[in-house]
């Protein structure tokens, strides 16, 4: 496989991380046990000693509708969807609009905000390993059972782009930082908010070096300067700690960790 050097402290919406070589994946398949599929690290924190990186060639940069059916390559990024949607007047992908990513992270984790999830309109999948339908795949609330890395992904085609919906995914959005971050830090725990929590037991604003739960929304974990991995990771351990022994809850990571021994 070719490799392409990246220098994650640019690359990475968090701003943290080093230069390292990432292994560009595009058909010879036989390798990709060794390495750990990124995309447009929108959502993740890259540590000191990460795991062997491999990323989608352009070649899965793509739209296109084929008998009715939307297909859409996993390293499309999701600001191009919501255009190639609003162009063509196709409904059900306005939060996309609003939620930063390439396709195929977008569907590993079943992105979404509030009810709307990609996994909404989902058909099947294609992967390294072939194609897999919607029925045969765990997946719930920022979650799916997806091993393999996605190569396409298709989706039942309707009509109807609605602005108003693209309005209201914008409001919902404006409480959230624009400081460099990895996103939301934790899922929220059922019938609970993780900003909430970590707000309770006094982390909100709380700095560590340049890194700090935002002040202006407790579970952004945000990166005012130059941050580091060491700090980032103490703050969410300290979060986790803080809210189990306080309210017996389990905070689960919707940031992925990449660090070898802490990978997940």
């Amino acid at each position: 496989m070719q490799t392409k050097t990246i220098d994650f402290s640019k690359y990475s919406s968090f701003k943290i991380g080093g230069r390292h070589d990432v292994a560009i994946l595009e058909d010879d398949f036989s390798e990709i046990e060794n390495y750990f599929l990124i995309g447009s690290c929108n959502n993740t924190l890259l540590g000191n000693n990460p795991p062997s990186l491999m990323m989608l060639s352009k070649k899965y940069d793509y739209i296109k509708i084929e008998e009715g059916v939307l297909k859409i390559g996993a390293a499309t990024p999701s600001g191009k969807i919501a255009s190639f949607c609003k162009k063509h007047n196709i409904a059900n992908f306005e939060f996309l609009s609003h939620l930063p990513g390439k396709l195929g992270g977008l569907v590993a984790m079943n992105a979404g905000l509030k009810e709307y999830e990609i996994f909404n309109a989902l058909l099947y999948i294609t992967t390294t390993a072939g194609e897999i339908h919607k029925e045969n795949i765990e997946y719930g609330y920022r979650f799916t059972n997806i091993k393999r890395p996605i190569l396409e992904a298709a989706f039942q085609l309707s009509f109807g782009f609605s602005q108003e919906r693209v309005a209201m995914f914008q409001t919902m959005r404006a409480n959230q930082p624009s400081t460099p971050s990895a996103g939301s830090c934790f899922k929220n725990p059922e019938g609970d908010y993780a900003g909430r929590l970590i707000e309770a037991v006094g982390l909100k604003g709380v700095m560590r070096g340049d890194i700090c739960f935002s002040p202006q929304h407790a579970n952004f974990l945000v990166n005012t300067n130059r941050g580091n991995f060491d700090d980032a990771l103490w703050l969410i351990r300290e979060a986790q700690r803080r809210v189990l022994e306080r309210f017996t809850i389990s905070l689960e990571c919707e940031i992925v960790i990449l660090e070898k021994g802490l990978l997940h």
